[in-house]
C-alpha cells in the first residue's frame, strides 16, 4: 500500500503560481511511476504529468511550458509547480502512484480555482 496526501491547492488570479505537494508514505516510493491527474466538474479525470522512477517526464499538452513536474525520493515527495495559471486550470488535482501490473494509488485529492 501507498498512502498519498496532497497539500497546497487555493485560490489563485489568473497568471499567478501555485506549488502542489504530495507526500507518500508506505511502500518504496522510488519504485512508483508518479503523476498528476485532475479532474474539473463534468469532466474526466486528466493526465496533467507523470515522472517516471528514471526521472522521465510527461505534460500535457495544455500545461507544457507552464508546469513542471519533479519527484524527491529521499524525502518520499512529489511536486507541481504551476505558473501562468488560467481559469481553465480549474479542477480537483490528484497524485497518483502507478508500478506494472495492478499497484494503482490516489491521494484524496486538493482543490485549485483560478479566478479573478
Amino acid at each position: 500500500q501507498v498512502q498519498l496526501v496532497e497539500s497546497g491547492g487555493g485560490l489563485v488570479q489568473p497568471g499567478g503560481s501555485l506549488r502542489l505537494s504530495c507526500a507518500a508514505s508506505g511502500r518504496i516510493f522510488s519504485i512508483y511511476v508518479m503523476g498528476w491527474y485532475r479532474q474539473a466538474p463534468g469532466a474526466q479525470r486528466e493526465l496533467v504529468a507523470s515522472v517516471t522512477t528514471g526521472g522521465i517526464t510527461n505534460y500535457a499538452d495544455s500545461v507544457k511550458g507552464r508546469f513542471t513536474i519533479s519527484r524527491d525520493n529521499a524525502k518520499n515527495t512529489l511536486t507541481l509547480q504551476m505558473n501562468s495559471l488560467k481559469p481553465e486550470d480549474t479542477a480537483v488535482y490528484y497524485c497518483n502512484a502507478y508500478r506494472f501490473p495492478n499497484h494503482n494509488f490516489w491521494g484524496q485529492g486538493t482543490q485549485v480555482t483560478v479566478s479573478s
